[in-house]
């Protein structure tokens, strides 16, 4: 329970903090200037900061889901009896994925997908894989022998063991790895700007080709606290989930 208190009040602290700072940063003016009085503007003013934050959790969140889909379903497969054959190749698979830039697999998609957000979920989705893929498998293969024969004893099918057994006791593990593939997105999403994504990237894309110091520092802040907030998020749900299981 007091793990729970502190996650929440962690949540709280960071999600008031991030939104005091998308609201002050056009008024802080005064504030930059005293680091660069010679810069002619330093506040990023091109798009307000409210809508390229929610264009940016929209765009990590969707990635998220279907990353989350594919990597658990894929992990489920892989672990099945008539899909363990696959396990090496599902494995290989993901760690491409994340090793591939997603720099590159915007390059790639542009041509064929055009400008803007769909080219950057992919890269999202195809550099989120990897977390998830190894813990959903770390969590199904980690289950007692004992505890899945027992199960079996109990007359349950294939299908309810997954659920009412199997996904129950990894959902720690499993939560971890979206956990983990989430919050990275978060920082690599802002490379969608590039290709005319509306991300919380913009400031600092306009930043570099402008040499504009402030602007950048207002991106990453704004970012980094995005990714302190989602991180909070899925802490609290973990202790939920512990809480549940000791109850």
């Amino acid at each position: 329970m007091r793990q729970v208190r502190r996650a929440n009040w962690r949540l709280l602290l960071w999600s008031l903090l991030l939104l005091v700072v998308v609201v002050a940063l056009p008024h802080l003016d005064t504030l930059m200037r005293l680091w660069l009085p010679a810069m002619g503007d330093v506040i990023y003013r091109r798009d307000s900061f409210l809508a390229l934050l929610g264009n940016h959790i929209a765009i990590v969140a969707i990635a998220g889901v279907i990353a989350t889909a594919i990597g658990v379903g894929a992990g489920i497969a892989v672990t099945r009896d008539w899909g363990r054959d696959f396990l090496p190749l599902v494995s290989q698979l993901a760690s491409i994925g994340q090793t591939f830039p997603p720099v590159a697999v915007l390059a790639l998609s542009v041509p064929a997908l055009g400008f803007g957000t769909v080219p950057t979920i992919i890269a999202l989705v195809l550099y989120g894989l990897l977390p998830i893929v190894r813990n959903t498998l770390a969590g199904l293969q980690g289950i007692d022998a004992d505890v899945m024969e027992a199960a079996k004893g109990m007359g349950l099918s294939s299908m309810q063991r997954l659920w009412q057994v199997e996904l129950p006791l990894a959902s720690t593990i499993l939560l971890a790895g979206i956990r983990t593939s989430v919050t990275i997105n978060i920082a690599t999403a802002a490379i969608g700007s590039t290709i005319g994504a509306k991300t919380l990237g913009d400031p600092l894309i306009a930043g570099i080709v402008n040499g504009n110091g402030a602007y950048i520092v207002q991106g990453a802040i704004v970012i980094a606290l995005l990714a302190l907030c989602v991180d909070s998020i899925f802490e609290r749900v973990g202790c939920g989930l512990a809480a549940y299981d000791q109850g």
